[in-house]
């Protein structure tokens, strides 16, 4: 309402960040272990194929949690964004949708065969998630076959979350759908990261 572009642009943005750099990193991972060769040691030693991807998620998601510290506190420190709603949401929210992502940039990772394949498989994905994501055009404004395209995008509900906790003071219940929805993502991703 007070038509200051910052307080709605730097939410999202965060969001954006935090997706598309655990998206990046985690996309290179395990294509990394199979260029060089460490791929087969993994192979031979007893881990089952969740522990892998778990042991490979973990320091990605430490990683992600701290880029969302640092925003939320250049946000504030910077451009002075509105914090009205829990932090504790938004941060539940970034572990759930780290998890959704990793498990994309993992199953990238797992299928291609080089690293230069896996950067480029990934910028794709992040690129058409950031245009249908909202942060730059309402996802309302857009005709309603992008708005359903919209639905399995994680940063599109990174954003909205984002916006609506800090913005609006929206409470879980308020932002259930949206972690419903990334968590149903999460379950898929990533059982097609340890199946593959």
């Amino acid at each position: 309402p007070e038509l200051i572009s910052t307080h709605i642009i730097v939410p999202g943005i965060q969001g954006v960040l935090v997706t598309t750099l655990a998206i990046l990193l985690s996309a290179m991972n395990t294509v990394r272990e199979r260029e060089i060769g460490t791929i087969e040691q993994i192979n031979v030693t007893p881990i089952k194929s969740w522990q892998f991807i778990l042991g490979k998620m973990i320091p990605f998601v430490f990683i992600g949690m701290f880029l969302l510290i640092i925003g939320l506190t250049a946000g504030k420190l910077i451009f002075d964004i509105p914090m009205v709603g829990s932090l504790w949401v938004v941060f539940g929210y970034c572990l759930v949708n780290l998890i959704a992502v990793l498990g994309i940039g993992l199953l990238i990772s797992n299928l291609v065969d080089t690293q230069q394949q896996a950067m480029l498989v990934a910028f794709f994905f992040v690129m058409i998630f950031i245009l249908m994501s909202g942060l730059f055009t309402p996802i309302e404004s857009m005709p309603d076959w992008a708005q359903m395209l919209t639905i399995p995008n994680p940063v599109a509900h990174f954003v909205a979350v984002m916006r609506k906790v800090l913005l609006k003071g929206s409470d879980f219940a308020d932002v259930a759908w949206n972690f419903r929805v990334t968590a149903i993502m999460a379950l898929v991703f990533n059982g097609l990261a340890v199946l593959s």
